[in-house]
């Protein structure tokens, strides 16, 4: 977590919020929703609007932070929804370790509950100032997502694995959100265009980084320290950075067989796990993301120097050194 003393983060009041914007009078819908907010989480997305409106000069001693708390709220339920139909598209059994939600209560349910969060940040959203440009970017980021999720499948289904399709992909998974979360508050706000760009550019950036980060643990990390089996992605077919940087060496043919195969014979992680740390693929990959972070600080300079500001430059930093 980001270490600040004078910035107002997501707290009990943001949680009380969205539990009660979760309300139905549909039981299941309502479980589903209590299990968002007791689930918790880091609440990365909503930080990232609260510190970004509050670079804008927004505070919760001012008129008008109610919306940007309702704003928050709306990132979470985009990002919430996207993960109640990942856990079933993947076939997922749990999520930050309790059961799936289409697990629990059936597909029809889970795909119906993420609608229902969908349909609920409209809601709030046409309420809001702005509410027609803040509107068509979280339509427009709703479509990127799902682009990027169709998109993955495709690229493991045909065997295209280049950098500009990864690229693609990962901005769909994760930096589209993490855009729209940095630029959001400033069309709320109605900062001028540039203020919007280096938002966007931040988002963007840090969210290449810190996706890129999940994928070279997804294949070097330690099970114990990320909490789940390594490899994940190469047993799926995904072919993630330090793989296409696997595939452009020596030993790309025997990378492309385990991927084509997704790693269904023993051995296989290990020996491509094996193959990463010998070839010097994992500082390659370091380097990327840290060149990643790097732009991501460097947009935020545009910005007036506050400690939201601070805050959101110490995010991009952390990705330079996450270990899980």
């Amino acid at each position: 977590m980001v270490q600040t003393r004078n910035v107002a983060l997501p707290d009990a009041a943001f949680e009380d919020r969205l539990r009660e914007v979760l309300r139905s009078r549909v039981e299941f819908i309502e479980l589903i929703g209590e299990d968002l907010v007791t689930a918790g989480g880091k609440r990365t997305r909503p930080m990232i609007a609260f510190l970004a409106a509050q670079v804008l000069g927004a505070s919760p001693a001012r008129v008008g932070w109610k919306n940007v708390v309702d704003l928050g709220v709306c990132v979470e339920l985009l990002h919430s929804a996207s993960l109640l139909h990942d856990d079933l598209i993947d076939d997922s059994d749990t999520r930050r370790g309790h059961v799936t939600a289409f697990r629990r209560f059936g597909n029809v349910v889970s795909v119906m509950s993420g609608d229902f969060m969908l349909s609920r940040l409209l809601m709030l959203l046409a309420q809001m100032p702005g509410s027609a440009a803040l509107t068509h970017a979280f339509g427009q980021t709703a479509s990127v997502i799902c682009e990027g999720e169709v998109l993955q499948f495709q690229v493991a289904a045909y065997q295209e694995y280049t950098l500009e399709n990864y690229l693609n992909v990962i901005h769909g998974k994760t930096a589209a959100l993490t855009e729209l979360a940095a630029m959001s508050p400033a069309l709320l706000l109605g900062a001028p265009e540039e203020v919007r760009e280096a938002l966007a550019a931040f988002g963007l950036e840090y969210g290449m980084a810190f996706q890129m980060q999940d994928d070279l643990l997804d294949l070097l990390g330690e099970e114990a320290v990320i909490g789940k089996p390594v490899g994940g992605d190469l047993r799926e077919g995904k072919a993630t950075l330090p793989l296409l940087y696997l595939l452009e060496g020596p030993h790309g043919d025997e990378v492309r067989d385990v991927l084509e195969r997704r790693a269904a014979q023993e051995g296989d992680v290990e020996r491509v796990r094996a193959l990463a740390r010998e070839s010097g693929v994992l500082e390659r990959t370091r380097e990327e993301i840290r060149r990643r972070a790097g732009l991501a600080a460097q947009a935020l300079e545009a910005l007036p120097r506050s400690e939201a500001r601070d805050a959101l430059a110490a995010l991009a930093e952390r990705e330079r050194a996450r270990s899980h």
